[in-house]
């Protein structure tokens, strides 16, 4: 190279210094955590006066005969499709896997007793409480919200009229009522599930499947999971109404509103379950 050819350029020395670590502020962490549970507080205060004001009305009249019927056919005729596919798949799948243990121990006659058992117990009520749930609550939070924010809530009460007894309490009724219909339903498809699984894969005919769930399985067991179903779906509903009534922000808030609906009733769905399975077995015992 000649020695008066320029330089070439050299990239400039890095740096060996590190950036500062990030610092952890307790303070902050704290306070974000507090504001959720104040938050979470002011939900279940909200859902509580919301009950309160719901069951107040039941006796005042019109009895809102005619809007709980048509709230029995939107919730649940219309969910007897969703009911009735993830009840035969839920059956076979659960057949499939006690099944697979049991074979282990050369114990497959078991198998319809302890299928008809958990389904009566919990699988029925709660799975169901939890798909139809999300429907149910989610659509109530969505109507609801959109009568919202287009002020028709606000009109029922320039008329004088009490939103929880015109918008709520049928709805409340309705899950009240069908719920344990809409268990019942999902015990019948799943046990079709079960049998089919158990007639075509492991050779256990429907007749002795039957006979042998029979055996295992009590009133008490098929009424500890049916008296759970009315829980259930008041939560679904009040949930569902409360979120819907509490939209604000147009069609995104009525997006937010039906979101938080389905995290919430799965949530309160299940905590109830754990709460009402002990005092059942309490109870029973």
């Amino acid at each position: 190279m000649s020695a008066n050819a320029p330089p070439e350029d050299e990239p400039p020395p890095r740096s060996m210094s590190l950036p500062p670590p990030a610092v952890f502020d307790d303070s902050t962490w704290l306070e974000r955590q507090l504001a959720q549970v104040k938050v979470l507080a002011e939900q279940v205060g909200e859902v509580t006066e919301l009950s309160l004001r719901t069951f107040r009305s039941i006796a005042r009249r019109p009895l809102e005969v005619a809007s709980t019927i048509q709230q029995l056919d939107a919730l649940g005729v219309r969910s007897m499709g969703i009911v009735a596919v993830t009840s035969i798949f839920v059956g076979m799948v659960m057949t499939i896997q006690f099944a697979f243990s049991l074979q282990r121990f050369g114990a497959l006659e078991y198998i319809p007793r302890v299928v008809v058992l958990s389904f009566c117990r919990e699988l029925a009520p709660t799975l169901t409480a939890v798909f139809v749930g999300g429907r149910i609550g989610s659509g109530m939070a969505a109507e609801l919200g959109a009568m919202n924010v287009t002020e028709q809530v606000d009109a029922i009460r320039a008329l004088g009229a009490d939103p929880a007894k015109k918008l709520v309490l049928p709805r409340v009724l309705a899950s009240i009522i069908i719920m344990p219909l809409v268990s019942i339903y999902a015990l019948a498809m799943g046990t079709l599930g079960a049998i089919f699984i158990c007639a075509v894969q492991f050779d256990i005919k429907p007749g002795l499947f039957i006979s042998s769930s029979l055996e295992a399985t009590r009133l008490g067991d098929f009424f500890s999971g049916l008296a759970k179903t009315p829980f259930f779906g008041f939560l679904i509903a009040i949930i569902g109404c409360h979120y819907g009534l509490q939209t604000r922000g147009g069609t995104e808030g009525v997006g937010l509103s039906t979101t938080r609906t389905v995290v919430a009733v799965s949530i309160a769905i299940l905590v109830a379950d754990l709460v009402l399975t002990k005092l059942l077995i309490v109870f029973a015992s």
